[in-house]
């Protein structure tokens, strides 16, 4: 039967309940209890009869005469009903055949066992809470399109145990998370969206205009240079989590409108921010998952701290034999590169090179958990030098299973340094480097006030729940990711 034929079908059996006086769409519910407590009502009280109302989406039917098996679901689970006619009336009961699966039922009734063990509600009466109009996808098989699934997510909820729990971890993930860093003195605080100048990571922005105001604004691509304001201002540990907006790529790893955790801690270093990473993300998992120990795309992985900390020059020449220490100047890296037989792309630039070498050649074969320090300078333009090594940043990057979950500086504190290095990005835009940063002078502002020194970081949620889920793309742990427009 046709699509349309079968929500025609559903939409004559509305009618016909409004033609009995039956409204399909009631404005309240009765329920007591929801599935997962009446079980645990029945089975507290020893077995003892127990009379409940409960409601949910009807699932499954089984017909057998003059009696009929079904399930309803909620968002705590499913609980069996059990209707016979004796005990409807005649006219009740056929009413009740007319219903299709996923509706919304509403039933009263007594909590007894069956005969093969199963705990169900003996049906006194019941009534209809909301009419579904729309046919759910094959029982069996869910909701296998994945285009589908993206667009209509509801459907994908409906049919998908396995979808709901991963959004569930997900919300656990982040309540963990906030229990985390509020119980070591963090304050939670929330920073602007549409920004008059967008900064803290290399990435096109998104724009847009306020009329009232006439002048244009930017969704934020980063919450780094308010929260470090805010150091500036006297708090000595913040944090926000909350989206950020990337005018970039699509693909399993980047989605343009994502989730970030950032924090900022006075009096701390990328040393004492490696620890706290190494000891949340470990602590979250074991209190999420149970354990510290995750699979993800068929790799063992054991967060248990401590994890490993190696400098980026001394993992590219690991995992490549490349040593970029030596290879100082473009035209030698590259050379390099070519006789080590490697495919990297070509970038404009020593440091963009050195990058690229690292994503394409390294970062996709670090399984376990990966703390690799000390990036070009070039590349980390709000982060404070090595003294010893002032053409490297004190940054690191946390990376799992091939997956970069986040960033993290020593945060630069100079504000004279700083007004340089913004400079030098504007020198860069000015070539047609579109993700180098715009200058902001009240930033430079801010660190002239004073800023102590402060360790930052930023978590990827998304990627974080990617983990944890073995998830290998990032669709699937986003509600309602952005796609492309349909013909």
């Amino acid at each position: 039967m046709e699509f349309a034929d079968l929500t025609r079908q559903r939409i004559e059996k509305m009618e016909k309940l409004r033609s009995l006086g039956i409204d399909p769409y009631p404005p309240r519910s009765q329920r007591t209890h929801t599935a997962a407590q009446a079980l645990a009502l029945f089975t507290s009280k020893e077995e003892e009869p127990a009379q409940v109302t409960v409601g949910g989406r009807l699932v499954s039917v089984r017909e057998m005469g003059r009696a009929t098996f079904a399930h309803l679901a909620d968002g705590t689970g499913r609980l069996q009903i059990y209707l016979r006619q004796d005990r409807l009336g005649p006219e009740s009961y056929e009413l009740f055949k007319g219903f299709d699966i996923g509706d919304f039922v509403e039933v009263k009734g007594t909590l007894f066992r069956t005969r093969t063990g199963e705990v169900t509600v003996l049906v006194e009466s019941y009534r209809i809470l909301a009419k579904s109009l729309h046919p759910l996808p094959e029982k069996w098989h869910g909701l296998t399109d994945v285009e589908l699934r993206y667009r209509q997510r509801y459907l994908d909820l409906v049919t998908n145990e396995e979808v709901r729990r991963i959004f569930v971890v997900r919300s656990q993930v982040v309540t963990a998370m906030r229990r985390f860093l509020d119980a070591r003195g963090f304050l939670e605080v929330e920073t602007p969206v549409l920004q008059p100048i967008y900064g803290g990571a290399a990435a096109r922005p998104f724009l847009t205009h306020h009329n009232t105001l006439d002048r244009d604004l930017y969704l934020r691509i980063a919450t780094e240079l308010y929260l470090k304001r805010l150091i500036v201002g006297g708090f000595e540990k913040v944090y926000e989590i909350g989206k950020d907006f990337r005018n970039e790529g699509i693909d399993t790893k980047h989605n343009p409108e994502f989730t970030m955790m950032e924090s900022y801690e006075a009096y701390a270093d990328y040393h004492q921010v490696m620890l706290m990473v190494e000891e949340m993300i470990s602590s979250i998992a074991q209190e999420v998952l149970g354990s510290m120990k995750v699979k993800y795309a068929s790799n063992e992985i054991d967060l248990t701290p401590p994890w490993r900390r190696v400098p980026m020059a001394q993992a590219i020449v690991e995992e490549t034999g490349v040593d970029i220490a030596r290879s100082t100047t473009l035209d030698s890296l590259r050379a390099s590169i070519e006789e080590k037989g490697l495919a990297v792309a070509p970038k404009a630039s020593w440091a963009k090179q050195v990058d690229e070498l690292f994503s394409t050649c390294v970062q996709p074969r670090l399984v376990q958990p990966t703390f690799v320090m000390d990036h070009p300078v070039e590349l980390s333009p709000l982060a404070k030098r090595k003294a010893e090594n002032p053409g490297l940043a004190e940054r690191f990057e946390p990376i799992i299973a091939g997956l970069e979950l986040g960033n993290a500086f020593t945060e630069l504190n100079d504000p004279l340094d700083q007004l340089e290095r913004f400079r030098a990005q504007s020198q860069l835009r000015e070539s047609g480097e579109e993700e180098a940063q715009p200058m902001d002078e009240d930033f430079v502002t801010a660190l002239m006030v004073g800023m102590p020194p402060t360790g930052g970081l930023g978590i990827g949620i998304d990627r974080l729940v990617m983990l944890l889920t073995d998830q290998q793309s990032i669709r699937e742990v986003i509600l309602f990711p952005q796609l492309r427009a349909k013909d």
